[in-house]
């Protein structure tokens, strides 16, 4: 049910941004879906990419966890 709910609730997320030119989306290794506000930063020193998530608050997540990512719309 939780799995449901997840994502129903990224894929209305998802469209209500799509208006939005510059936003990503992130696939991860595990499945989930990530709608980016804006670019995200890669640092290739520690391998880490920083994002605003759909909430406009900081994240970040490990290259390595990321199986594509592409701009919304594209």
């Amino acid at each position: 049910m939780k799995k449901t709910i997840f994502a129903v609730s990224t894929l209305a997320i998802g469209l209500f941004l799509t208006g939005c030119a510059n936003d990503h989306i992130m696939h991860t290794n595990d499945g989930r879906t990530i709608v980016t506000e804006g670019k995200p930063k890669v640092d290739d020193d520690t391998g880490m990419i920083t994002y605003k998530d759909a909430f406009g608050k900081e994240q970040q997540i490990n290259r390595s966890d990321i199986k594509d990512m592409s701009q919304v719309g594209n």
